[in-house]
């Protein structure tokens, strides 16, 4: 599996507009931070992780032609404004199925209603096709695990992919989910600040998932201004690392450990 991280920042970006702090005026371009999104290419499949209002520049800088379909964590607006931009992306012209629970779907149901309607003649609007899910599910050949994690007072998604665990806006991991998250080859993971907040994890906290679930390697995501790419990186253990847009690492297959092993 490859895994492209098209965007690592929060719901503002990074630069964040009218900051002048040295990571938004930063020369090195792992400082600037799309809103968080990524794309795994698996068994011959292209699979979107979240659609946020950056999505078209971070397609044309994959180089993306088509989808398979996209899994959604929540409906927050830099998790799902991108869906318009799904049109061009569907395979030979058939819809593109979108996987997420009720509630997130529901809420892309409402925001996006002139997708279902029939509308003018000449107009277009994204073909998509909204399948909930609350068990095991498949994209073509590949198996994928939705996990619920706390996001604040809201549970989410996460999801679990061969050897690949993705977990996003997450404040809290509930220990089944937990235990469905060991035995990874990689971990995504979010680390907001520094500072702690109340709906999503800290760096040091972000840390202490890791240390517990054991993954062999460990990328983080959804970052503030807070971090310099550089001098923050070098203060992270072994195994652990700031993803950037654009970076492509190759996950390997690990199957899910069993209990707390």
């Amino acid at each position: 599996m490859q895994l492209r991280f098209l965007g690592t920042g929060t719901s503002m970006g990074i630069p964040v507009i009218g900051c002048d702090c040295p990571v938004c005026t930063s020369g090195d371009r792992r400082n600037r931070r799309m809103r968080t999104s990524a794309l795994l290419r698996t068994a011959g499949q292209t699979i979107l992780i979240d659609a946020g209002p950056d999505f078209r520049i971070q397609a044309l800088d994959a180089g993306l032609r088509h989808i398979d379909g996209v899994i959604l964590t929540h409906s927050h607006f830099d998790h799902v404004a991108g869906i318009d931009d799904l049109r061009p992306l569907g395979s030979h012209g058939s819809c593109v199925p979108i996987f997420g629970s009720p509630r997130t779907l529901a809420d892309v149901r409402e925001r996006f209603a002139y997708a279902f309607t029939e509308s003018s003649v000449g107009s277009t609007r994204p073909s998509i096709e909204l399948r909930p899910i609350e068990a095991p599910f498949q994209i073509g050949p590949t198996a994928i695990t939705p996990l619920a994690i706390i996001h604040g007072t809201w549970p989410i998604t996460a999801y679990r992919i061969g050897g690949l665990g993705y977990v996003t806006d997450a404040s809290g991991i509930p220990p089944e989910s937990a235990d469905l998250l060991r035995g990874l080859d990689v971990l995504v993971l979010n680390a907001l600040r520094y500072e702690p907040h109340p709906t999503h994890f800290s760096l040091t906290e972000a840390l202490d998932v890791i240390a517990d679930l054991r993954p062999r390697r460990a990328f983080l995501v959804h970052m503030t201004h807070a971090f310099d790419h550089d001098a923050a990186g070098a203060q992270l253990p072994p195994g652990v690392a700031f993803a950037y847009d654009g970076l492509e690492i190759e996950v390997g297959h690990r199957p899910p450990a069993t209990g707390n092993s």
